[in-house]
This record gives C-alpha cells, structure tokens and sequence, in this order.
C-alpha cells in the first residue's frame, strides 16, 4: 500500500499527514506520543475500500510543535481544521485515547462535518473521581521523571509499553519504535496526564449528547483507560455499538484483522466502502473475543 505523505496547515499549526487507499474518507487520530504511523496497517487492511487519512499531532511524528498544551479540545480544532483543508466529505473518525476524545469533542461542536466515531480506548469517557486523581498523578510524575533524566525511567517505559500499553505481539514493531523515543516524549506526556485531570477532561456530559453513529472498539486488557470504568458512559451514547478486542490500549495494533474486519462491517452500516449490489452488513455486535 503506498503512502504519500503532506504538510498542511489546520487550527493555525503545521500538520504532517499520511494518506493512503482510496474510496470514503477515514480520519485517524493516535494516542498521546505516538503518531500517524500507528494506522500504517490499519491503511493497509482496508486501503482497497477506503482512504485513510493519519495525522500526527503537534510535536510528535513529522508536525512540529506549536505551543499549546496537549489537550482534546485542542486537538479537536485541529482534526477539525484537517477535515476543512483536504475537503473531507464526512468522514469516519477512528480515535485512540486522546485522540478519541478529540473525535468526541469534535463531533459533538460540528456533527454535520463527522460522517461516524470509532472510539478505541478513548479517555474522557471514566469519572475522574479520586481513584482516577491518584493514578493520574502518579503517571505525570512517572513522565515527570523521564523529562529529568531519570536513570531508571527508559527501562520502566520499556516495561511500561510491552506489559501494559502495547503487549500483544501483533504490535511488536510498532512498539519497539515508540519505547526508543520514549525520553524525548516523557515531557509531552507528563504535561498531557496533567490535563486529564481539568474539569474538561469528563467528556460524559458531551459524549451523551452525541448525534453521529458510534461504535467503541476497546482493547479489553486495558489497566489505565479500562472498559470497566468507561462502559457506563458508552451505554449513554445514543445507539452507540462496542466491541471488546485483545490487546492493552489500541485494537487496532494489537488484533488487527479481527479490527480491520469490525470496522468494515460498521463502516458498512453506514453505506460506506461496501461494494456495489453487496448486501448491507451486520453491525459489530458486543464480544469479548477470545
């Protein structure tokens, strides 16, 4: 699958693009610290359907850095500033963690530009009662840590990803390129745990009035962005559809052919890259997949 790469400008930043396929527009949103590359094989699972369109957020992968926090709202202006300079008629957004809760944000100020959300692991959906607090500072001052040179903290991010955020073995290469950054990103990250604590953090109140199909695709081994503590406030959103997936944080790099097909099939229900005179598909339906 080729991919053509583009700088654009949206929301006043610089923003490096990744574009690859071909049919209804699929707009990609990766997790804190990661970037565009992250849909690499997603792209090149439904490429022949679909075009898939990965961005990278300001500061991470090819965008540089433009000076504000790393916030979904902030993001949201972004993935929404991407949908108005490459023209995209309605597209599906695929979101993972904060990216998810850019997608959520952005569909709930401008719904007649989001075609659909797939919500992978997306934050913003668990209280952030005291349990939440606590874990969250002890992660921003875990990345903390890491953006002082800790002597111990590349081998506890290596830890980190392989146990915790990415452990199945479908996302090994992936993961490998991510924990080899892992110092030169402790600082972003740090500054992104802190924000996930803010009063605008809690995305239920916006999540239930969401007026676009949903469907969550969670990765069900997560410990930190947990099904457990986001499943009530995806109950709320209105027909929203979930599916649970093997993996730590992305199902989409972790179990990706089940993913892949999963989206196809929701994708389907919407009139979106289903082949001419093919029968409507069936909705993913809830499971927890062996």
């Amino acid at each position: 699958m080729q991919i053509s790469q583009a700088v654009i400008e949206a929301a006043s930043a610089r923003i490096a693009v990744r574009i690859a396929g071909q049919g209804p527009p699929v707009l990609c949103l990766h997790a804190t610290g990661h970037d565009g590359r992250d849909f690499d094989a997603f792209a090149s699972r439904v490429g022949a359907r679909f075009r898939v369109i990965a961005l990278d957020w300001p500061g991470q992968g090819a965008s540089p850095a433009d000076g504000h926090a790393p916030r979904a709202a902030r993001y949201a202006d972004i993935a929404l500033g991407v949908v108005e300079a490459l023209g995209l008629a309605r597209p599906i957004i695929v979101g993972n963690s904060i990216g998810g809760a850019a997608g959520v944000v952005a569909a709930a100020r401008a719904p007649e530009r989001i075609g659909a959300l797939v919500l992978c692991n997306a934050g913003g959906l668990a209280p952030v009662d005291p349990i939440a607090r606590f874990v969250i500072r002890r992660m921003a001052g875990f990345f903390a840590a890491g953006a002082r040179g800790a002597r111990w903290f590349p081998a506890a991010f290596r830890w980190y990803y392989q146990r915790l955020v990415l452990p199945q073995p479908a996302a090994a290469s992936r993961r490998a390129e991510i924990i080899a950054a892992g110092c030169g990103l402790a600082p972003l990250l740090a500054e992104a745990w802190r924000g996930f604590a803010e009063p605008d953090a809690d995305l239920r109140a916006c999540a239930r009035g969401l007026a676009v199909p949903v469907w969550c695709a969670w990765a069900r081994d997560d410990r930190l962005v947990s099904w457990g503590r986001s499943r009530a406030a995806v109950r709320r959103i209105p027909n929203a559809r979930w599916t649970l997936f093997r993996g730590g944080h992305a199902a989409f790099l972790e179990d990706p052919d089940r993913f892949a097909a999963a989206f196809t099939a929701f994708a389907a229900t919407l009139g979106a890259g289903r082949p001419a005179g093919a029968p409507p598909a069936r909705p993913p339906a809830l499971q927890d997949i062996p």
